[in-house]
């Protein structure tokens, strides 16, 4: 089961909504060994597509060494997808390269922002989709 604030809920969802029409993508570190999401870190599609994101390898580089600095890790790798129910590509199984992490994704589909969008979250570890309970709370 993911664990995430209403905070870190609200912005991953606003990150996606802002990016549309090209996918959103980014991380939520925590604190190393703890599976607690806390820094919400937005990152750029390099590839600025609507049906692809890519995160640009110097950004991508950046983080980690900010990340093993702070004595963290990625706990929530996000993305969106903009015309598409939120459930894995094959394209986004193949990037599934962290099997303690959660991976959330966002459909956008809805782009009026009026209707329901879709908040989904899955562990993936070696080409295995396995779909989790998302619990969302005030605070830690």
């Amino acid at each position: 089961m993911l664990t995430l604030t209403q905070a870190l809920y609200d912005q991953i969802v606003a990150h996606a909504r802002a990016d549309h029409p090209d996918e959103a993508c980014g991380v939520v570190a925590g604190p190393a060994g703890t599976g607690r999401p806390e820094r919400f870190v937005p990152m750029l599609n390099a590839a600025r597509s609507p049906t692809f994101y890519e995160f640009d390898s110097q950004d991508l580089l950046k983080l980690y060494r900010e990340m093993d600095d702070r004595d963290e890790e990625p706990v929530i790798v996000y993305h969106s997808h903009t015309a598409t129910e939120a459930y894995p590509s094959r394209t986004d199984v193949t990037y599934a390269n962290e099997p303690g992490a959660h991976y959330v994704l966002v459909s956008t589909a809805d782009t009026d922002g009026l209707g329901d969008f879709q908040f989904r979250s899955y562990r993936i570890v070696d080409g295995e989709i396995e779909e989790e309970e998302v619990k969302v709370v005030q605070a830690y």
